[in-house]
């Protein structure tokens, strides 16, 4: 069966990502046909230049970090409920998580490719907007006490998954997945006075699609 235009184009994004992981930020064009088993002309034939398609490979991260996790909270669960789930989810899968290893990569050369700055920005604010609106439901019925304001506690749970996320694609030895959610755990119950609860498993699935 032939593969349609669609599926070249999510083939492409997946060889994107791997040759990011293998090579850095500065990988090239060539460098991602290798991977994808084409020719550069084949991949400009989907995407007009490599910033365009890394910026695109990272969309499915976006979606991930933001969406994805927006939807798992949408339900009925309580504010503590829902700013556990966010937070298990908020992190790699291991060292080995192809998208966040693409954050890493792009956030790194950010200071030399604006799009990527803007992109991460983005995925940023978006999320610290995600927070507040969870601590910001918790506080106005009851179940938080915040001791900062509620964008001050949003912003270091977003920096304290980015720090730890990094440190996991790093290898750190003592940093997985779920001492990583204990450590900001740790800080979200001193700035909400809310003892939270470990991630339960009959809760709506706080994993990602790959």
């Amino acid at each position: 069966m032939a593969v349609g235009r669609k599926q070249r184009r999510e083939n492409l994004l997946a060889a994107a990502q791997r040759a990011v992981a293998e090579h850095g930020p500065d990988v090239r064009l060539k460098d991602v046909a290798e991977v994808a088993g084409l020719t550069s002309g084949a991949v400009l034939y989907h995407f007009p230049d490599i910033q365009t398609l890394l910026v695109e490979a990272n969309r499915a991260g976006m979606e991930r970090f933001y969406d994805f996790r927006l939807k798992a909270i949408s339900g009925s669960i309580t504010p503590d409920r829902k700013l556990v789930v966010t937070i298990a989810s908020g992190l790699p899968r291991d060292s080995e998580d192809e998208a966040v290893r693409l954050l890493c990569e792009l956030g790194g050369a950010a200071g030399r490719y604006p799009r990527y700055a803007a992109m991460l920005t983005s995925l940023y604010d978006r999320q610290v907007a995600m927070y507040q609106v969870i601590l910001e439901d918790g506080a106005a019925s009851g179940v938080f006490t915040l001791a900062q304001p509620s964008q001050t506690v949003a912003r270091n749970i977003v920096a304290l998954e980015d720090a730890y996320g990094y440190r996991m694609v790093a290898r750190h030895a003592t940093i997985d997945h779920p001492t990583a959610t204990q450590l900001i755990l740790d800080y979200a119950r001193l700035a909400t006075g809310h003892p939270l609860d470990q991630p339960d498993p009959t809760l709506p699935d706080t994993g990602a699609p790959a």
